[in-house]
């Protein structure tokens, strides 16, 4: 019996070939429990879908001719708390594999290796396991022993990285000035249940009441300030 849509593995794919993408979306969803949600080919796309499909894995191919396509990673990191990453490329450059796990990959494949390899990784990742040899991981554990951690990261990124998508429409309606009994209104949920958003705001953002929220919240870009 096929699995519901909620039971499936989310996958978003990242890869500037098109013939690529295709390839893996009908791979993919030929496999059981997993759902392909969507396909980004450049940067903004990819941030964009990462927030509004809140994918569980992340399929990423960085491109060989831009040596910095591997800085999106943190980036979609902090689009989402849950989305986890697996670097899927044809290049065996043990220094990018090594960069692309520091930065926050868990897992890493070559083209070359079997398809069924690539599902097992998925799988793996999606249960919280790294999907990198032993060698790499010795590679990575080494640098950081070295003091060559992930990339500075920008604290108050990772406090709006765990905000719910319906915690940031929360913020942005309060932004627009409006009251809780208004935003329930909007959002078609209880007034109760908007109060219990708000506190969950403050809590995840270390702020202490609704007015450093708009101040906060105009400030990352969370509101828009109202006209």
């Amino acid at each position: 019996m096929a699995l519901s849509v909620a039971n499936r593995i989310r996958v978003l794919l990242i890869d500037h070939h098109a013939l690529v993408r295709d390839g893996l979306r009908a791979f993919l969803e030929s496999q059981q429990g997993l759902l392909v949600v969507g396909e980004a080919d450049n940067a903004v796309d990819a941030l964009v879908l990462t927030g509004s499909a809140q994918p569980d894995i992340i399929l990423l191919e960085p491109d060989a001719r831009d040596p910095q396509s591997l800085d999106i990673i943190p980036r979609l990191l902090f689009t989402t708390s849950t989305t986890k990453i697996i670097l899927v490329t044809g290049l065996d450059d043990p220094e990018m594999h090594s960069r692309a796990i520091r930065l926050g990959a868990m897992g890493v494949i070559l083209k070359e290796q079997p398809a069924d390899v690539l599902i097992k990784a998925i799988r793996k990742v999606y249960d919280g396991e790294a999907w990198v040899s032993r060698n790499l991981m010795a590679s990575v554990l080494t640098d950081i022993g070295r003091g060559r951690t992930v990339q500075n990261v920008n604290p108050e990124a990772v406090k709006i990285a765990t905000l719910t998508q319906r915690e940031r429409e929360v913020i942005a309606l309060l932004g627009q000035g409006l009251k809780p009994d208004h935003i329930a209104a909007r959002l078609s949920i209880s007034e109760v249940t908007v109060r219990h958003h708000v506190a969950s705001i403050l809590s995840k953002l270390g702020i202490a009441d609704r007015m450093d929220l708009l101040i906060y919240a105009y400030r990352h870009g969370l509101a828009d300030l109202p006209h």
